[in-house]
């Protein structure tokens, strides 16, 4: 393991994960040591609209994936209009490599629900909802904990700190839904309908949850608003880039020394952070990674020193997506892995449209046949063909990112595909793997 040099150690920016080794950080007496829910005082002091501009002025964008810009999205939100509004927080974290929102939600519940808070009154939304996986039971005992805290202390309910505002904030647990991660299937599912995506338009601005107007937003995303609004747009500017402002954490995992939580502005290359992680682990070099999940197309060796934000992803071929860099090297087989991810989107395909749910399914068993070393040339076009099928024809942008993984190994790494089939790799399935594969 190698140690950072005082330079890159430097661009460390912890913000958002600033509490997160401080002890019992969750429980409320702390946080509010911590300033805790001094944002929240200070924003109900000002107008609704102020708050949007802020967040706009910020440059705050989204951390779910697509990096929407978030005082853009609470503009949309219609006044006025006699309609309920909702604030929904998309925690259903559930793509491979993605991890950055459980440990947010496990050690500084509060400071989501501070955020929840403060965007709900900008919004002029009086219920809240934040979806988490099921299977993040603590993080889900946490936040309950937190809320009960957040009531108790009269931060949350009616009249909130005496200025005339209401809210209540519910924190709902899904079923391990992949799909879910979807935000139009999330509305179906918390509105007790089975998780599949919805046709858009309408938006959920303007028809989301129950058919009112509806702002889904991410953890992160949300988590971010009460600094905003302690430090200033300006301050959240100083970090990050001019199109891409503010810090970012970054979840490393894979073939490096210390794989975990890097916070730090957005821009910061993948050289930097595998620097910062201690490198990478003897005997191991960089072949290809993951700039944002599973779902987002493979980058290799030679993008390693791109800038880790929206555009400079972007420019390289990929998308920034949840900044789960799952870190691979030459020992690592990048059709293997393709395989893996593909059994996993397989499995969580809703199966609405048909490019996804067929696609998926026959990618699966050409993967299968490869792999035993029964695959054929064909074989490579048939994965190309499936993969451009499913691409931009799915009922939603899930059939997408099971097809990206397929698209670029084909890209980049063609021989690996081609030693498999001409006997020069040996086979990683056995022959069972070929049962229903032909």
């Amino acid at each position: 393991m190698t140690q950072p040099r005082r330079e890159i150690l430097q661009k460390l920016t912890p913000v958002l994960t600033k509490r997160w080794l401080s002890p019992d950080a969750w429980k409320m007496d702390v946080y509010e040591r911590l300033d805790g829910y001094a944002a929240l005082r200070k924003a109900l002091d000002v107008h609704p609209d102020d708050l949007i501009q802020l967040i706009k002025d910020s440059g705050l964008r989204g951390r779910g994936g697509a990096g929407f810009p978030t005082g853009l999205k609470w503009g949309f939100i219609p006044q006025g209009d006699g309609k309920p509004h909702y604030l929904v927080i998309n925690a259903d974290e559930g793509e491979p490599g993605t991890c950055k929102d459980l440990p947010l939600m496990t050690y500084d519940p509060h400071s989501l629900i501070e955020g929840a808070i403060i965007a709900s009154y900008a919004i002029r939304a009086s219920r809240a909802f934040i979806y988490i996986r099921g299977e993040a039971v603590h993080a889900a005992r946490r936040l309950r904990n937190a809320v009960a805290e957040a009531k108790a202390k009269g931060y949350l309910g009616e009249n909130i700190l005496g200025s005339g505002f209401d809210l209540e904030l519910v924190v709902h647990s899904g079923a391990g839904a992949y799909i879910c991660g979807e935000e139009t299937a999330l509305l179906d599912s918390l509105e007790g309908f089975r998780g599949q995506p919805r046709l858009r338009p309408p938006f959920p601005a303007i028809a989301g949850l129950y058919a009112s107007p509806t702002v889904v937003n991410n953890v992160g995303t949300i988590a971010s608003v009460p600094y905003i609004v302690l430090g200033g747009a300006d301050w959240w500017k100083s970090m990050g880039t001019e199109k891409s402002s503010g810090p970012m954490i970054y979840s490393l995992s894979g073939r490096i020394a210390n794989p975990g939580q890097y916070e730090c502005g957005l821009g910061i290359t993948l050289r930097e952070l595998i620097e910062l992680a201690g490198g990478m682990k003897p005997g191991h070099t960089l072949k290809f990674w993951t700039p944002g999940g599973s779902s987002t197309p493979l980058l290799t060796a030679e993008h390693i020193d791109t800038a880790m934000d929206f555009e400079g992803v972007a420019a390289a071929g990929s998308i920034l997506g949840t900044t789960a860099m799952q870190i691979f090297s030459d020992q690592d087989c990048p059709v293997y892995a393709t395989w893996r991810w593909l059994e996993f989107y397989h499995h969580e395909s809703c199966g609405k449209c048909t490019p996804c749910r067929e696609g998926n399914y026959w990618m699966v068993r050409t993967y299968r046949r490869i792999l035993s070393g029964e695959g054929t040339y064909a074989d490579l076009d048939t994965l190309q063909d499936t993969a451009d099928n499913i691409f931009g024809r799915s009922f939603c942008g899930l059939g997408d990112g099971a097809a990206t993984p397929v698209m670029s190994t084909l890209k980049f790494f063609r021989q690996d595909y081609l030693d498999y089939i001409e006997g020069r790799t040996a086979p990683r399935l056995s022959a069972k793997a070929l049962v229903g594969a032909h």
